[in-house]
């Protein structure tokens, strides 16, 4: 934590008001402020991502106290016309503006992109829904789990697992989250040049469309195809972590070294001379059998032998981490990336840390979530002094 009013992080200077709900924009958003821009959420109280679990204040959930820090909180009601107003005037005062309304709602309340265009030329207006403004789907709800079945990814899922299950991840939220992010920086960076703002649309959909394709279109980058689709690697049945002695871990053997290597390591001199790892290469029609090799002789060594052994032989291995031991972590701990706070209103709480290290500009986490509505007063008392 370092002082609110400390200047510090590459986008010090610029303003973002986020006028968007769940996990998609206000993760975005958040970014923006690790790395030191002024965040203005807009919000009502029924917020989604205020609902559920809480431990002192009503509203200051898991995910809030997330994707809400380095935020100031105004609550306004958009459906009375003067706080609707006030909205307008903090808009007038921002860089950038992020939102996941619907576009009818964002056209009944005068927030389109040539509403504030007109009075905010130079403003960065992101935003991001389920499917893009120009397709026949535009106007659908989209949630996570319908994005990752519209954009392939429960197919994905079903071939290599056997069951169109949807990830335990929010996968379209976040990948889209960081979409919004670099996306409105490079918005910036046209608007720094031109002081010209722009209309940045972030369909969820679209971009996890891509996102899933950069390797699983594999054989149909071919016009025609040669081959399917699907990476051959990740849809082999047993690409998982394996089974140690005491634990599990991911272990990679990629060549036929690392193979040789594994398997005498493991006692199994008979599957180090094995024709299938004592060519060049591994051929990709024998993953499978050999996946199941690795399953079978893992269990030889514990998770603290394999790590050493595959570090002296280069093997690509990692211990799984369990997440409800995270902040025990070695390597969690030495980077920050689990830390224990102080919240003014919630106590002690653990916070993620900022993934990211600049040499110059470093982010910082300078405000924890606040409770919604906090920051009202003091933020439009700054507007009215700048009238």
């Amino acid at each position: 934590m370092t002082d609110t009013n400390t200047p510090t992080g590459p986008l010090d200077g610029v303003r973002v008001i986020d006028l968007s709900t769940v996990v998609m924009g206000p993760y975005a958003a958040q970014i923006l402020g690790d790395l030191g821009a002024d965040v203005i959420k807009i919000e009502s109280p029924a917020d989604t991502v205020r609902v559920g679990q809480y431990r002192t204040t009503p509203g200051m959930t898991p995910l809030n106290l997330n994707v809400n820090r380095n935020k100031r909180s105004v609550a306004l009601n958009l459906k009375d016309a003067a706080e609707r107003d006030r909205a307008l005037e903090l808009i007038d005062t921002a860089d950038v503006f992020i939102t996941n309304m619907r576009p009818h709602a964002l056209s009944r309340l005068g927030m389109t992109y040539d509403d504030l265009a007109r009075r905010n030329p130079g403003l960065v207006y992101a935003h991001a829904q389920g499917f893009r403004s120009d397709s026949d789907r535009a106007g659908d709800a989209a949630y996570d789990e319908t994005v990752q079945a519209s954009s392939g990814l429960v197919d994905i899922a079903h071939r290599a697992l056997g069951e169109p299950v949807y990830l335990p991840t929010i996968l379209g939220d976040k990948v889209s989250s960081l979409t919004i992010a670099y996306s409105v920086l490079a918005a910036l960076l046209h608007r720094n040049g031109t002081g010209q703002g722009q209309r940045v649309e972030i369909p969820m959909t679209d971009t996890l469309i891509a996102f899933n394709l950069v390797e699983h279109l594999s054989g149909h980058v071919y016009e025609p195809a040669q081959g399917t689709t699907g990476f051959p690697l990740s849809m082999t049945k047993g690409h998982r972590a394996v089974r140690t002695k005491d634990g599990l871990a991911c272990v990679i053997p990629y060549n036929p070294q690392n193979f040789r290597d594994f398997f005498a390591a493991a006692g199994r001199p008979d599957l180090a001379a094995d024709p299938r790892v004592n060519g060049e290469a591994i051929d990709g029609a024998d993953h499978e059998a050999l996946a199941a090799l690795i399953d079978v002789c893992a269990p030889a060594l514990t998770t603290a032998e394999w790590t050493e052994v595959c570090s002296k032989h280069s093997i690509p291995m990692a211990p799984v981490l369990e997440l409800d031991r995270a902040h025990e972590d070695d390597y969690v701990r030495g980077g920050h990336l689990l830390d224990t706070v102080e919240h003014p209103t919630e106590g002690a709480i653990r916070t993620v840390g900022i993934p990211v290290q600049f040499s110059a500009t470093p982010g910082s986490i300078r405000r924890l979530a606040p409770v919604a509505g906090q920051d009202t007063a003091a933020v439009l008392a700054e507007l009215e002094a700048a009238r």
